[in-house]
């Protein structure tokens, strides 16, 4: 017996650690499934408030010159509705890619894109199936310019105004900390008239960047920033294959 008490306590400690080396490798601080970042899937462009697709479309163009499948979504309604109901149609838009063959998908958010993105990260598990997200002048913490829309504009300030408010339920929702292991490049301009504070696109767990702060000379606007050289460049890099990292320098336009 007094041999068989060792080696009992010693199964017992080799249990343990073997638990706790599963909880360190998958535990708590596993956030599930993450696509291969080494293989580049289909590009989901998603527009901002009122659903313009003109300027993602060029951007689209673009990525398609490069090789990768990329494709503008199109908002239900007239782009003003539930920021909600926008994020089901992206995760539709996500889940048929991936069926179709695609490894995963990275998506790019403009706008109010970037909020639905968001909420698609946060609703949907969207990081099991996002490789990467490239959100360009998102209101991620609201914009004054909607906040007194819905204050004061009354009927001129639909659902998805209001939900762009400052401090509104649904942005407050989905204002804690990303999904870890999910590559985020939020790029916004300081010469945004649209978006106020432009640093409203800053986001916790992202890799942030002010145009202005790698490319003092950029004049780009909000409505410019899909299109931009600039901006265009800095999306292809971050898509591409090599890990997404902060760019550090102005790219060649």
């Amino acid at each position: 017996m007094r041999y068989l008490l060792p080696a009992a306590a010693g199964a017992l400690v080799l249990l343990l650690l073997t638990l706790a080396g599963v909880r360190l490798l998958g535990g708590e601080d596993d956030d599930g499934p993450r696509p291969d970042q080494a293989r580049p899937g289909t590009v989901l462009l998603v527009p901002g408030y009122g659903g313009n697709r003109a300027g993602l479309s060029r951007l689209a163009d673009r990525l398609r010159a490069e090789g990768r499948t990329a494709t503008v979504l199109t908002l239900p309604g007239d782009g003003t509705g539930r920021l909600e109901e926008q994020a089901d149609l992206l995760d539709a838009a996500a889940r048929q890619a991936v069926t179709a063959g695609a490894p995963s998908v990275d998506v790019i958010g403009y706008s109010a894109g970037g909020v639905v993105t968001r909420l698609w990260v946060e609703r949907h598990d969207g990081a099991e199936v996002a490789r990467r997200v490239v959100s360009l002048g998102s209101p991620l913490h609201g914009t004054r310019l909607a906040g007194l829309g819905a204050r004061f504009g009354g009927a001129q300030c639909p659902r998805a105004c209001q939900e762009l408010a400052p401090g509104s339920d649904l942005l407050d929702s989905i204002d804690g900390a990303l999904p870890g292991r999910l590559p985020w490049l939020s790029i916004w301009t300081e010469n945004d008239e649209t978006v106020q504070p432009p640093d409203s696109a800053r986001l916790d767990g992202a890799v942030n960047v002010s145009l202005q702060s790698i490319c003092p000379a950029a004049r780009t606007a909000h409505s410019e920033l899909p299109t931009d050289p600039y901006v265009t460049a800095l999306v292809l890099d971050a898509l591409g294959a090599e890990p997404l990292s902060e760019p550090r320098t102005c790219p060649a336009a």
